[in-house]
């Protein structure tokens, strides 16, 4: 075992009883055959954690463990009736037992109390999961894969561990940072940058570009000469769309088999979206760049942190992500590397402002020398407007739109936008600012409303209250009707009743949105409101400039559509900063940065921005292309 195991072990009295060491990523794991040592002596490994600076946990040898069947009785005889117990699954290698519940902090109880008794009574080590309010396949899915395969999650850990750990006493002989743009250097898409050290080789996303279907330009340039996929360590995920995700997968296909480091909704949402992708080649008949089981494999080596959790992630790179407030989950990744060295911040996509569902991004740092921050809206035309008008706007044509009879189809990408377009809605009729209308919300966008369901501590502090304290939670609203085939969707085309229609792609380039789109068209009654950035390249930026009579492809016969519906733009709903909120962000940042690395924009917004921080805030500043790379340290 590596010698951090030797060192800790030197520092526990023989009382302690240790008869298994393992590593679960960054986590070191003691298993004690003693039962008091178990469950009366955490102030001695609270002690050595404060002596050796690293998480250790101690858990009971599986021997000690009450048996499955007894455990279990004994769990929901403690677990209160409306805590809403769902599922108990042991994981008796590691001594753990999971317990998925509608009201997990009636299962923790007061200051943990239920959870202590679980604890002493079953000599299992409990941990607690919300299960979502909306029934998710996805979740269930994805649990089950990680449940049927803890013996190789176990070995996988352990791995991990032993690479971050074995020789973390070593001298280096030289220490340097770089940062390589294998995509989104100047643009917008196929988001993934190399971050390397003597030591580590890091990947920060790695995404297709959504507006390029196939080709040079839709992936990463992982043929560059500085990536090697035998050489990379990990990868960290910022968020699930998949300009950020959408190229994982392959990843594992090719034979990767390290860890992707994310939060749990991030996981949820980005398998489900790989597995949509998988869904929408089959119809097209196209051949799909992975398949279910290389989603599989991303899913059995995900390793999932909650906000300011810090965790080693190899020898020399620290990781802790913070909110980036652009969908549910979404993160900015702090890397500190080596003892001190360097301190960097990949802010991926971000929100410096509080929406409905999510607080602005996290501007408190313990160090930071370099930034390395998007900007979609980063130039000088992009100012976005207030939220407030951009709700009222949306109100006034959805009211507009009903009283001439018609349908409002608003194009979303299935997480983020959508929910801030649902809650908006949910909210104006709730609070009578506009008349009852039905909203029907189509497949994915209803799979990623119940994701967000499970995962209430990652949403902005009024709807945490609002569900914790006040059992509400908008998002159960009656308004919102599941459309859960073709036929349901006929019938609302057929229907003459005025209705709003959520659903993806947000760039009318496949899905739901596309089939509404081509009924809708012509007719002028009918209003399209597009909320979100159309890339280059797909229908919906076709339209925005000005395109009028699109050709479709009907059963191998051409069929010319002529674009008669209202067509309008808020882009004020952005999951995005505008112009203002990044430079806003980079002055509230603390400390204030060395350097900023602008990326993600099209080449003009990049140079703008980089211009403009530099003469506003005498930072350095750069506007990488991609293969260019950049010197640290």
């Amino acid at each position: 075992m590596a010698n951090i195991i030797e060192e800790i072990l030197k520092e526990l009295p023989s009382e302690a009883k240790i008869s298994d060491t393992y590593f679960e990523g960054a986590n070191i794991i003691l298993y004690t055959t003693s039962k008091d040592f178990f469950i009366n002596k955490g102030d001695v490994i609270r002690k050595v954690v404060s002596s050796i600076k690293k998480r250790i946990e101690l858990r009971p040898d599986p021997s000690l463990c009450m048996e499955i069947e007894k455990a279990e009785k004994e769990i929901r005889k403690i677990a209160p009736e409306e805590a809403g117990v769902s599922n108990i699954i042991f994981d008796p290698q590691r001594s753990v037992v999971i317990i998925e519940a509608e009201k997990p902090g009636s299962v923790i109880g007061k200051q943990g109390e239920l959870l202590r008794e679980i604890k002493e009574k079953t000599l299992w080590v409990p941990i607690v999961k919300r299960s979502p309010a909306l029934k998710s396949q996805i979740i269930e899915n994805i649990r089950g894969v990680l449940y049927q395969n803890n013996d190789y999650r176990k070995k996988f850990l352990n791995k991990v561990g032993h690479r971050i750990y074995d020789g973390w006493t070593k001298k280096k002989k030289e220490e340097w940072v770089r940062v390589t743009m294998l995509g989104a250097g100047r643009q917008v898409g196929r988001s993934a940058v190399l971050v390397q050290t003597p030591e580590s080789n890091i990947l920060l996303d790695c995404g297709i570009n959504p507006g390029i279907p196939e080709g040079p330009g839709a992936y990463p340039m992982l043929d560059g000469p500085e990536f090697k996929l035998s050489d990379l360590d990990a990868v960290i995920l910022s968020h699930a769309h998949t300009d950020h995700s959408g190229f994982i997968p392959f990843l594992y296909k090719m034979g990767y088999r390290g860890p992707v480091y994310c939060t749990a909704p991030t996981r949820d949402i980005s398998a489900l979206l790989a597995l949509d992708s998988i869904g929408v080649s089959f119809k097209q008949a196209k051949k799909n760049l992975f398949d279910i089981q290389d989603v599989k494999e991303m899913v059995k080596h995900t390793i999932t942190l909650d906000w300011e959790e810090v965790t080693d992630i190899t020898p020399d790179i620290r990781l802790t992500l913070y909110n980036s407030g652009h969908i549910l989950g979404s993160s900015m990744t702090h890397l500190n590397v080596g003892n001190g060295l360097h301190n960097f911040l990949y802010t991926a996509d971000m929100k410096y402002l509080k929406t409905r569902t999510l607080d602005p991004a996290h501007t408190k740092f313990p160090r930071l020398e370099t930034v390395m921050i998007e900007s979609t809206y980063g130039a000088r035309d992009k100012v976005l407007g207030s939220r407030k008008k951009a709700e009222d706007d949306m109100i006034k044509i959805i009211e507009d739109t009903a009283k001439k009879g018609g349908k409002i189809l608003i194009p979303v990408l299935g997480v983020g936008r959508a929910q801030e377009v649902l809650l908006v809605v949910e909210s104006a009729i709730r609070e009578g600012r506009m008349k009852k209308i039905p909203v029907y919300v189509q497949g994915m966008v209803w799979d990623i409303t119940a994701i967000h369901t499970a995962y209430p501590d990652f949403m902005n502090r009024d709807l945490r209250r609002a569900i914790f304290h006040k059992d509400e939670n908008p998002f159960l609203s009656d308004l919102f009707k599941k459309v859960g085939s073709k036929k349901e969707q006929d019938q609302i085309m057929e229907s003459n009743e005025p209705c709003i229609l959520i659903s993806t792609a947000g760039m009318l380039n496949a899905g739901a949105s596309l089939e509404y789109f081509k009924k809708m068209a012509d007719n002028p009654k009918n209003s399209l409101i597009f909320v979100t950035y159309q890339g280059q390249g797909t229908l919906g930026r076709r339209i925005q400039d000005g395109e009028r009579k699109i050709i479709f492809n009907e059963e191998g016969r051409a069929k010319e559509v002529e674009v008669r519906l209202g067509i309008y733009f808020i882009t004020d709903f952005t999951g995005h900063a505008g112009r203002g909120e990044l430079i806003k962000f980079i002055k509230d940042l603390e400390p204030r940065p060395k350097k900023v690395i602008v990326q993600h924009g099209e080449s003009s917004g990049c140079l703008d921005l980089a211009s403009s921080l530099h003469k506003l805030y005498r930072i350095e500043t750069v506007a990488p292309k991609n293969l260019e790379g950049i010197r640290l340290k």
